[in-house]
C-alpha cells in the first residue's frame, strides 16, 4: 500500500462544526490517522442541524440523502459526513474524571490534539495544554478560539458569519448604495481558518525536535488578511472603501450578466483597452469601442451603469459556457457561474477525478469532493467514509488504549462511551 505524508501521525480531533474539523480533514486527508471525539451529550452539530425529534417527530434542517434524516439524522448529514471523512470517531465524556483519563491516555500516544472551544473550556475541563504536555511533552496542541485566547472579547464565541463581519468582510461584501450583504448562508472564515489551522500543524510537526508546541490561532485574526488591500488603502491614505458589487476599482467593464435560459450568469472581465476592443469584436459591436463613453478605462468606469445593460444585451441571447468560449477565443477572460448540479457534472473536474464516489454505511452512495492536493510519490483519497456516532469505540479504547471488554462495557453502562446520543439532549441541542 503506497504510503501517505502523514502516516506515522496521530490527530485527536475534540473540534466541531466547519473550522476544526476541516483542518483535521485535511490533515487525515494526507494521512494523519485522526480519531474524532464527542460524547453522548454533545455531538458535533454538524450532525445536525436537527430539530428535536421528541417535539416534532422528525429531524428538520439540513441536507440528508433523497431529503430524508432517517432514523439517526445525526450519520446521514451531508454536511458532516463531508469535513469528518477519512476519520475514526469515537464518543467520550470529558465532563467525567474517567473520561479526563481516558483523553490523557490517548495524548500520551499521539501527537496533535485540535479544538475550536471558546478560551476557558478546555480550562475548566483541566485538559489545557499546561496539563497535557506534562502527559506527552511531545504533543501538539492547536486552539482554535473565535477572538483568539486573550484581549476583552476571548470569550465571545464566533460563527463564519459573525468572523466575517468582525473581520470586515461584510462590510464589503454588497452593491453601490446599498447595505452589507452575508455569503448567503456560506461563510468564509470557517474553511480559511481551517486551511491555516491544517498549515500551522504542518509546521509545528516539520519544526518538532523532541518538544511540542502549543499553537493559538484566532479565526478572525486569520480572516482579516482577505481584506489587506482595503486595509493598506486605510493605513497609508486613510481612505475607507465601500461595497461596489461585482464592479472591480481598475477595470471595467467587470460583472456578472444574465445569460440565456433559467437563472444562468456569466462573469466577464476586460483589463485593458486592447481587450476592450476584443470585446466589443466578439460580441458584433465595434462601434463600442469608438463611443467616447468607454473609450478608454478610465472613462468606461465613470459610464459602467450605461454599460452593463448593454453587455447583458448580448449575454441573455447566449448561453453561459457558450460567452466562455466566445470571450476566451476573443482573448477576454470570462467564465460561467456554476451552480451546484453543472459543478458535479463539469466535465473538467471529472476527467481530472476530483470527485470520489464514497460508499457510507448510513448515508448511502454519492460523489464526494475529493483531494485539495494532488501528491506525484503519494497520492491521497477518500479511503473511509465519516463515522458513525461512537463506530470506532471499540477500536479505539480496545486495540490503541487496551481496555478490556468488561471495561468497555461498564464505561458504557456509566454512559461515558456509548454509539447513540442522548435523546434529550439532542432535543436541547438543536
Amino acid at each position: 500500500m503506497t504510503r501517505l505524508p502523514l502516516d506515522d501521525v496521530r490527530v485527536i480531533d475534540l473540534s466541531m462544526w466547519w473550522a476544526g474539523p476541516m483542518a483535521t480533514r485535511l490533515l487525515a486527508d494526507m494521512g494523519a490517522e485522526v480519531i474524532k471525539i464527542e460524547s453522548l451529550k454533545r455531538i458535533d452539530p454538524w450532525r445536525g442541524p436537527v430539530v428535536s425529534m421528541i417535539r416534532f417527530g422528525k429531524a428538520v434542517g439540513g441536507v440528508y440523502p433523497n431529503n430524508d434524516p432517517g432514523e439517526r439524522p445525526y450519520n446521514r448529514s451531508a454536511a458532516f459526513n463531508l469535513q469528518n471523512r477519512n476519520k475514526y470517531g469515537i464518543s467520550l465524556d470529558l465532563s467525567r474524571f474517567e473520561g479526563k483519563d481516558i483523553l490523557k491516555r490517548l495524548v500520551y500516544i499521539s501527537d496533535v490534539i485540535v479544538e475550536n472551544f471558546t478560551p476557558r473550556v478546555m480550562t475548566s475541563l483541566g485538559l489545557d495544554y499546561t496539563v497535557l504536555e506534562k502527559v506527552n511533552p511531545r504533543i501538539i496542541m492547536l486552539s482554535m478560539p473565535a477572538y483568539g485566547m486573550t484581549g476583552p472579547e476571548k470569550d465571545y464565541r464566533g460563527f463564519g458569519q459573525t468572523i466575517e463581519c468582525m473581520s470586515g468582510i461584510t462590510y464589503l461584501t454588497g452593491y453601490l448604495g446599498e447595505g452589507p450583504m452575508l455569503q448567503s448562508g456560506i461563510a468564509y472564515g470557517d474553511p480559511i481558518a481551517g486551511i491555516n489551522g491544517a498549515f500551522a500543524v504542518l509546521a509545528a510537526l516539520h519544526h518538532r525536535s523532541g518538544k511540542g508546541m502549543y499553537i493559538e490561532l484566532s479565526q478572525v485574526e486569520v480572516a482579516i488578511p482577505l481584506n489587506s488591500a482595503v486595509l493598506m488603502d486605510y493605513t497609508m491614505n486613510r481612505r475607507i472603501r465601500t461595497r461596489m458589487g461585482n464592479r472591480h476599482q481598475s477595470m471595467a467593464p467587470q460583472g456578472c450578466y444574465r445569460c440565456k435560459g433559467d437563472d444562468a450568469w456569466v462573469v466577464i472581465a476586460v483589463p485593458s483597452d486592447e481587450v476592450w476592443h476584443n470585446f466589443c469584436h466578439a460580441v458584433g459591436k465595434p462601434a463600442l469601442s469608438e463611443d467616447r463613453r468607454f473609450f478608454d478605462v478610465a472613462a468606461r468606469l465613470r459610464h459602467q451603469d450605461e454599460l452593463d445593460p448593454i453587455i447583458e444585451e448580448w449575454t441573455k441571447e447566449h448561453d453561459h459556457y457558450e460567452v466562455m468560449r466566445i470571450m476566451q477565443a476573443a482573448g477576454v477572460p470570462a467564465g460561467p457561474a456554476l451552480d451546484a448540479r453543472e459543478l458535479v457534472e463539469e466535465a473538467h473536474l471529472n476527467e481530472r477525478g476530483f470527485f470520489e464516489v464514497v460508499t457510507h454505511p448510513e448515508a448511502g452512495t454519492h460523489p464526494y469532493i475529493g483531494m485539495s492536493a494532488k501528491f506525484s510519490k503519494t497520492p491521497g483519497s477518500i479511503r473511509r467514509p465519516a463515522p458513525c456516532f461512537g463506530e470506532h469505540n471499540q477500536y479505539v479504547f480496545g486495540e490503541l488504549l487496551g481496555l478490556s471488554k468488561e471495561e468497555i462495557t461498564r464505561l458504557e453502562e456509566a454512559e461515558i462511551i456509548g454509539s447513540t446520543p442522548s435523546t434529550e439532549q439532542l432535543g436541547g441541542m438543536f
